[in-house]
């Protein structure tokens, strides 16, 4: 199979004027006969599989299409003088070749990349051995082949160190060569002083003795340093000497009161057993019980340091988790488990007084008015979560505040000190209702006087047991009070507003400021009762 050009055709028809007749329709014959198999040869060569098609797209005589390399980082460009030496490559039809090449040249096809017959990849990036050149002169690629060059590809090169070796004397050289040596020598010397010079590699080694008094040094530095750190973090030894930061984090008047609470509570705090665990404790898990609570790191101080940090400020279980660099979990374990230690251990102390401690401690301002007083009752209530249950938003559903609460009736002494601490009831039940429940009355004597608010309409029940209700008079049928009336109630309310003041201060524990969740309500009155004991230790009121 041959193919003619212009140049030869020429030449066939000047052939063809010096030759017979005869001949000039011979050569006409091959000529047709040449055109059919070329026809026919493109015909089969469409039909041959793609690897065989993978020519060149850049010929010595110029193409019409405009040929970029779309490899990142490569600027070949066909029509560029400085280029003309490249071929630019088509992507091969083959669709696992057309993938490796996709992956090499680290394209993905996409809006911003598509691969057509102007897409292409000039010979920079191939090998010589995936080059082929045909006899026109025009370069292919062999089949499968696939680009590896790239600038991505490239080694760096690693420095070369030079080094200085010294001149060696030939004892055998004569005496001028041994004198040029040696001259070549001091200066190398000097260079490598000189270079060494910018470094500490000629400085003397201390002695053991400096190096034991550097050694003493860093080490006073760092003790200095680590009791720096240990004042910044936060735990209470940190406060002891400030008693304004010991009652805002604890509710207690100073550091001496709060630590002579903690040694009375120790002996039984050692052997107290976690909350959880006693949840799931039965008969038969005796043995398995652990004789103390731990809880990381904490020592039993830090713990109910912690416990008094949640319920003085309401400090979220994750802001005390890193405040004691604790998880969240061990936080709600170590409120949980001391809030009904402590409901079991303060809830055992005698606060209600007696008749006669009540006489020798009562103020002037209740002996000269109502010396038979015994205690000043009020209620106060807290917000908690709405439920789902309608019938349990009717039930908690309190008029007064307008919104569901839990009610507990509080009492105090003359003195000031709490003396009755009720449970929590449902925000609809009435002051009536919740002393009777409360079992203050069992612990009246006869005799004894009960100051109270005008609301408390439990005269009935107090006379049953000879006891006398002390509350501001109601107005008469006349519409206005009497001078002894407004005497009488002004006398009230000067002493029933020390209650007022106890029970700001158990709201003063910050942690029933927001709208208490149903998830606590299982121990919403082991909370209230031992904030509510708590206060105790602040102090007398007035």
């Amino acid at each position: 199979m041959f193919f003619l050009d212009r140049s030869s055709v020429a030449a066939v028809y000047l052939v063809a004027d010096s030759l017979s007749a005869w001949a000039y329709f011979m050569l006409v014959a091959i000529l047709k006969n040449s055109f059919t198999k070329t026809r026919l040869w493109w015909e089969e060569f469409r039909k041959c599989p793609a690897e065989l098609q993978e020519w060149s797209t850049a010929s010595p005589f110029g193409d019409t299409d405009m040929a970029y390399c779309c490899v990142p980082g490569c600027n070949s460009y066909k029509r560029r003088e400085t280029d003309q030496h490249l071929s630019f490559h088509r992507f091969p039809c083959n669709p696992d070749t057309r993938r490796q090449w996709i992956v090499k040249i680290k394209r993905d096809v996409g809006p911003y990349f598509q691969i057509t017959d102007n897409t292409k990849v000039c010979s920079k990036h191939f090998s010589q051995d995936c080059i082929l050149k045909s006899i026109t002169g025009l370069n292919k690629l062999k089949t499968g082949s696939v680009p590896t060059l790239f600038s991505w590809c490239q080694l760096k090169t690693r420095r070369t160190i030079e080094r200085i070796q010294s001149a060696t004397c030939d004892f055998d050289e004569e005496e001028e060569e041994v004198q040029i040596s040696n001259l070549h020598e001091k200066e190398i010397s000097k260079q490598v002083l000189g270079t060494l010079g910018d470094h500490d590699y000629l400085e003397e080694t201390p002695t053991v003795e400096e190096q034991l008094d550097a050694a003493k040094r860093e080490i006073a530095r760092l003790e200095e340093e680590n009791q720096n750190l240990k004042l910044e973090q936060f735990h209470l030894q940190r406060f002891q000497c400030e008693p304004k930061m010991i009652m805002f984090y604890t509710g207690f008047k100073d550091y001496g009161t709060l630590k002579a609470v903690f040694l009375a509570l120790q002996p039984t705090a050692e052997s107290m057993i976690r909350w959880s665990q006693m949840q799931r404790l039965n008969t038969t898990e005796q043995d398995c019980v652990k004789p103390t609570f731990t809880a990381q790191h904490l020592c039993l101080f830090d713990q109910f340091f912690l416990f008094l940090c949640r319920a003085r400020q309401g400090f979220f279980a994750a802001d005390l988790a890193v405040r004691f660099n604790v998880s969240p979990a061990t936080v709600s374990r170590v409120c949980i488990t001391w809030c009904n230690y402590l409901y079991f251990m303060l809830g055992t102390l005698p606060i209600w007084p007696s008749r006669v401690a009540v006489d020798e401690l009562m103020p002037p301002s209740f002996k000269l008015t109502f010396p038979k007083a015994r205690v000043i009752l009020d209620c106060t209530e807290i917000h908690i979560q709405t439920a789902s249950s309608k019938v349990l938003n009717t039930v908690t559903y309190s008029h007064y505040k307008g919104t569901t609460t839990l009610k507990s009736l509080i009492g105090i002494t003359p003195f000031g000190s709490i003396s009755l601490v009720s449970n929590l009831y449902t925000g609809s039940i009435s002051d009536k209702e919740i002393t009777k429940e409360s079992g203050i009355l069992s612990l009246l004597e006869p005799g004894d006087e009960v100051i109270a608010d005008k609301g408390f309409l439990i005269k009935d029940l107090l006379s049953e047991i000879d006891v006398k209700l002390v509350i501001p008079t109601f107005l008469g049928p006349s519409g206005q009070f009497s001078k002894e009336e407004i005497t009488y109630t002004q006398e009230i309310a000067r002493l029933r507003v020390h209650v007022e003041r106890a029970i700001r201060r158990i709201k003063e524990y910050h942690i029933f400021d927001r709208v208490m969740p149903l998830s606590l309500c299982g121990s919403v009155n082991q909370l209230w009762t031992v904030c509510a004991l708590l206060t105790n230790f602040q102090g007398p009121i007035f």
